[in-house]
């Protein structure tokens, strides 16, 4: 999600959200959920060479890959790379980038890729971001590459993860250890606290998070915002030996993209942007288009649900509804304990309960979760908790998905602190979501006591002379909300609008024939879709 705080039920205060990363499908057992993708293990980083099997040396030194760049950029643009194969079927490679591009020879920060090579002829190489801010583009190629990307899409391209500044393998910002970030899950708000208490705690445990981000991540927080993560992805396009950048971008993702493009219209082909975010708008505005997102998804979950006899929401869907409000009510004011002894307060529980609304297949799983609270074991809805906040079943975080979120928002979106702007906020946010408005509230608290100052500001990204950009958009999209994949399409020079009927977070690789056949012919081919068509 679009805001200055951490998801739900994390190390941050409550009323935390997520803008929205891509989650993986295909739920045969609950291990299925993921955010993004499924953990992985640490692989060497280029240069160590110990267990590197073999090893590709690529120097990239063709003005016309290269492009017109500043001299003092130059020495980046055109280092040597190191990819070695790390496991089989990927080789991986550590890219240097400036920390600050307004002073490139301060110092430098490293970037983790991770890439796929087609067996036949590329036609080039095609970047990927899961979305977040702070998901791991690494991960999700390595572990689910067959789900974010088509037979014929990696019959014709290399495939290109990275994690970007501040994520997980690359230059990272680090806040909580593993042991302080279940504590903070588990700790909760005093359910009778006065307004005015609970601004108090929440500024006071934002305190404490902001300075302790500080302290152990250095000056990188103060550089992890999109714009400079888009001009690592130029890099990174001249080090793969691209001309123009290819580029699929889900959810947070299409942010970056679209960033990129206005950066680089000169350099930008064919790029994809999945599950949109309208770069327009506000933190409070975007966290508002989410919450009504989020009460339309419920009622849609409620609704299919009832279909089934054995639903546990009786009577009308409102009924439904409120039924599910009642159970979040219940939680908050005595929080529940799962089977492994963690305690289990209502941010994290409402934390496991969305992540199921980012794709309908999921829909059953979050029927039995409910099912099991309750009979009062909130053992699955902590699982499925522990998914979205990427947390082992041996406690270790395996990535630093929500620190990253946090730090690359704050940079991103100024935040309103004012408590009287923030109880109106909240007014409005509960009236739109009567389920959800409530914990999507006081975020701009967290971002208040931040070392750095937000360094950008809303505004339409027009790309002006880039070559064609494809934008999707999901109509029961809860986390992007469809009216902001027109918005983007239509603020873009060269924007072409597809749109796919159904439920859930994105749609190419979870949705149809027609968006795939749309999306590869555009890799591959060229063919632009009609703008406007309907999948």
């Amino acid at each position: 999600m679009s805001t200055g705080t951490p998801p739900l039920g994390s190390a941050a205060p409550r009323g935390v959200r997520r803008r929205g990363a891509r989650r993986r499908s295909a739920l045969a057992t609950l291990a299925a959920v993921v955010l993004g993708v499924s953990g992985c293990t640490l692989l060497s980083p280029a240069g160590s060479g110990d267990d590197a099997d073999q090893e590709e040396v690529m120097e990239t030194a063709d003005p016309a890959v290269v492009g017109d760049v500043d001299e003092d950029l130059r020495s980046f643009y055109t280092q040597e790379v190191r990819w070695e194969d790390c496991e089989e079927g990927f080789s991986c490679a550590t890219v240097e980038v400036p920390l600050d591009y307004n002073d490139p020879g301060r110092e430098s920060i490293e970037i983790a890729a991770i890439r796929s090579e087609t067996a036949g002829d590329a036609q080039g190489t095609i970047l990927i971001n899961p979305g977040g801010p702070g998901g791991s583009g690494f991960n999700i190629v390595k572990d689910s590459l067959d789900y974010v990307t088509s037979d014929r899409l990696r019959e014709n391209y290399d495939i290109l993860g990275f994690d970007p500044r501040g994520v997980n393998r690359s230059s990272a910002v680090q806040c909580y250890t593993d042991a302080e970030q279940d504590e903070a899950r588990q700790e909760s708000y005093p359910a009778d606290a006065s307004e005015e208490e609970l601004l108090a705690l929440i500024s006071a445990d934002a305190e404490v998070y902001a300075t302790m981000c500080a302290d152990r991540t250095g000056e990188l927080l103060g550089f992890v915002d999109t714009r400079s993560a888009a001009r690592d992805m130029d890099i990174l396009r001249a080090l793969v030996g691209d001309s123009s950048l290819n580029y699929l971008g889900f959810s947070y993702g299409t942010q970056l993209g679209a960033t990129y493009a206005d950066l680089f219209p000169e350099h930008s082909g064919r790029l994809v942007l999945d599950g949109a975010i309208d770069p327009s708008l506000s933190n409070e505005e975007i966290t508002l288009g989410q919450a009504v997102g989020f009460e339309r998804a419920v009622r849609a979950y409620v609704a299919d649900c009832q279909q089934d006899q054995n639903c546990p929401y009786t009577g009308t869907v409102d009924d439904g509804v409120r039924q599910i409000q009642e159970l979040f009510a219940a939680v908050e004011r005595e929080p529940m304990t799962a089977a492994d002894g963690r305690d289990v307060p209502v941010s994290t529980f409402v934390q496991g309960f969305i992540l199921p609304l980012y794709d309908n297949s999921n829909w059953p799983v979050l029927t039995q979760s409910v099912e099991d609270a309750l009979d009062g074991d909130p053992t699955a809805m902590l699982y499925l908790a522990d998914l979205s906040a990427e947390r082992g079943p041996d406690g270790t975080y395996e990535t630093n998905s929500t620190s990253a979120f946090l730090a690359v928002n704050c940079l991103d979106y100024p935040m309103t602190s004012d408590p009287e702007q923030l109880r109106a906020d909240e007014e409005e946010l509960v009236a739109a979501s009567p389920t959800f408005g409530s914990f999507l509230a006081y975020g701009g608290l967290t971002c208040e006591p931040w070392a750095y100052p937000s360094v950008l500001e809303p505004a339409p990204l027009q790309a002006a002379g880039a070559d064609p950009i494809v934008v999707i958009g999901t109509t029961g999209d809860p986390a992007t909300p469809y009216a902001w994949s027109t918005a983007l399409a239509e603020q873009l020079e060269s924007g072409v609008h597809v749109t796919w009927e159904g439920e859930g977070h994105t749609a190419y690789g979870r949705s149809n024939a027609c968006i795939q056949d749309l999306v590869d012919g555009y890799f591959i081919d060229g063919t632009v879709p009609d703008d406007g068509v309907t999948c």
